[in-house]
């Protein structure tokens, strides 16, 4: 449904044509056989985790992805731009948003929605840094699904790789932050998505 709702809006904007994928793999095969001007990335394709997902794109330099995600937190728009993201818009962003990011995308430049923009720069004004800064793109995925209430068998099942890898990515983790148990980090992975 949303994949819809966006086709509308950009074929209603004008001057554009689009593809789509359904999965994280089917973005991969897409973006391997053609050259896109700019690739709207959805975090939460099938398959593939978002972030290791945007990191695989973003193996061929030439790529201009903007985030189009239902994560409307700074941390989450922070790491994509880290990552080489050249956008980032909320679901909740107004649709003028995601036409102005395509827009300024395709001709070079960078555009983060406005809200989150002003989030961004007030957060690292008051905290002086981000101290998730440590942790790797597959860290920040499985604190992630952590936060959404999986459990570490549904996170190793989604992100295709061992129990056992989940298990110690979370003991990483909680070295990293200081923290001891894997509640600690369920705590601090829904902190972090109310922000």
């Amino acid at each position: 449904m949303v994949r819809e709702g966006v086709r509308r809006l950009l074929l209603d904007a004008g001057g554009i044509d689009i593809d789509e994928a359904a999965s994280g793999q089917q973005a991969l095969e897409l973006s391997a056989r053609e050259r896109y001007d700019v690739v709207i990335l959805d975090l939460n394709l099938e398959g593939l985790g978002g972030f290791e997902l945007l990191s695989r794109l973003l193996k061929d330099a030439r790529q201009r992805i903007i985030v189009f995600s239902m994560h409307g937190e700074p941390l989450y728009a922070a790491r994509a731009m880290r990552l080489g993201a050249k956008g980032y818009v909320s679901k909740s962003a107004a649709a003028d948003e995601l036409v102005a990011a395509v827009r300024r995308v395709a001709d070079g430049g960078t555009y983060v929605e406005r809200e989150l923009a002003n989030q961004l720069a007030s957060g690292v004004i008051a905290r002086g840094g981000d101290p998730l800064q440590q942790l790797t793109t597959r860290e920040i995925e499985i604190l992630r699904l952590l936060g959404d209430g999986r459990s570490m068998s549904d996170i190793a099942a989604a992100l295709r790789v061992s129990y056992k890898t989940v298990a110690n990515t979370c003991s990483i983790m909680k070295s990293k932050l200081g923290l001891e148990r894997t509640a600690d980090l369920i705590r601090m992975s829904l902190e972090l998505l109310r922000r």
